[in-house]
This record gives structure tokens, sequence and C-alpha cells, in this order.
């Protein structure tokens, strides 16, 4: 589902509010459907893409909701996300919100064996780009948040249970979860949360990226407690929450929103078998 296929309702949640987004690939992705809430609810948002092509996606998308901000930033090139922070830093002065949900592993490793397929190189540039990409860019964003703040990731239930076909990208995740907690514990005194969504499968291109991805979106409304798809808007809603003054109190945790696919130990489905 396109962010712009559901409803966002008004409101003044963000109004004051500036932040950054970081991953938006298209108006299927989850980074878009978060963005689309927040801008509905008053923030004031910058994006960053990667490359020429990508740049074509999300300026338009950004430019739909008033961004002042469009910048290049590879997070694996420490020049280019010095100079990305420059640019924020020189437009917004503060931020008071960051959306990370960046990801990146190789394709041809993202099926069958995890411990046959998973190259070194890979494995590395997995970490790089999905884990520490996100230390980085909270070490950088915690400097422009004098008054405090707040940081989401996207992770999935493959960090905590082996799924098919999901190999390094899980592994990666793992980390990531374990990075949001420590980030949480450091920057706790200076009044900045930090969270991770683990979103249920949706149509997305990193989705499409990995072997079997389509089927995952039928087998997880199929065995979900609600016996539904993941909705962008409960995504949207709990990065709305998260990052909004209502999650106050809240950091260091990984918040579920996949229709209750988590929690499920053995599938009706099986049951009955």
């Amino acid at each position: 589902m396109a962010a712009d296929d559901f409803d966002m309702p008004k409101g003044q949640l963000m109004k004051g509010k500036k932040g950054l987004v970081m991953g938006v690939a298209n108006a299927n992705s989850i980074a878009w459907g978060i963005a689309s809430q927040l801008a509905a609810q008053g923030a004031e948002l910058a994006f960053t893409y990667l490359g020429e092509s990508l740049e074509r996606r999300v300026r338009p998308l950004a430019e739909s909701v008033g961004a002042k901000l469009v910048v290049p930033c590879d997070v694996a090139d420490d020049g280019s996300m010095a100079d990305a922070f420059v640019e924020i830093e020189n437009t917004f002065g503060t931020l008071d919100f960051v959306v990370h949900s960046i990801a990146f592993a190789d394709k041809n490793e993202l099926k069958g064996s995890f411990v046959e397929n998973t190259t070194r190189d890979s494995f590395l540039l997995a970490m790089n780009v999905s884990v520490y990409s996100f230390v980085d860019v909270a070490r950088r964003a915690a400097k422009l948040m004098p008054n405090g703040g707040s940081m989401i990731t996207m992770t999935y239930l493959g960090a905590e249970r082996t799924i098919p076909n999901y190999n390094t990208m899980g592994v990666a995740k793992a980390a990531l979860e374990s990075a949001t907690r420590y980030i949480a514990r450091d920057l706790g005194p200076q009044k900045i949360r930090v969270n991770a969504i683990s979103a249920g499968a949706m149509r997305t291109l990193s989705l499409a990226g990995i072997s079997g991805g389509r089927g995952m979106i039928a087998k997880g409304a199929a065995f979900s407690a609600l016996k539904e798809d993941t909705s962008m808007e409960g995504v949207a809603g709990a990065a709305l929450w998260l990052l909004s003054d209502l999650g106050r109190s809240t950091t260091g945790e990984t918040i579920h929103v996949d229709a209750g696919f988590h929690m499920i130990g053995l599938p009706d489905e099986a049951e009955e078998g």
C-alpha cells in the first residue's frame, strides 16, 4: 500500500518540530509512510537520498510535503555524512527527531543457506550500511538536539527468529536492535529517546529483494493474531507516537507492528494439520 492510499488524520502533534528522514525509496516505502504522517501533523522535514536515480523519486515526494531540504548522503562514506549534516545544521539549526530506514544486504545472499552463501565482504557491508549507519547518524544528530529529541530505526522479526532467506539481513537487524539499546543508554542523559519499530512484511523494494519475499506477506496475514496485513497506518502511527511528545519515557524499545504475527508460537493452520 502506498502512503497516499490511506487517509492521514491532520493534527498538530508535530507542530514546531524539525526532523530528518533517511531511507525513502519510493511512495511505497515505510519511510515515506512515516514521513507523510509526520508532515500531516505539522512537522518540518529534511530528506536524504543516495544517487541520482533515488533523487528522482525522493525529491518530488519531499516537495509534496513542503520539505525544506533534500540532500545527498551516502551513509558508508564519512565525508558524505559530514557534508549532509552540515547542510542540515545550516538549514534547520537544530533537530527534534530522526527516522532511520536504511539497510542493505547482497541480494545474492538473501536466499538458500546462510552458512554456505555468506561472504566476508558482503557480511561486513551489510553491517556497515544497516547497523553502523544508525550509530553514526545518532552521534551526528545528537549534536543537533540540545533540547532532547527522538530517533527511530526500522527492524524486522528476522532479528529474533530465523526467517527463510533473510539470512545476513536478519543478523544485521539483530545487531541493529542491540545498537538501539546501547544508543538509547548513551543518549538518555541528553533526553534523547531511541527506539526501533519491527514492522511486519510489507510490499516494499526491500522485500522484493528477498527470495520468496512476496510469500512472506500472505503468510504474515494468515498467521497473525489479527488475520490481516501489516498496515502502513499502523507503522506510521507507531512512529508518530515514538517521535512525538506522546512517546515520552519510552526508549530502548523494539515495538512490534505486525498485526500480532510475532507473538504466535504455532499458527492455527499448523495445529489443525
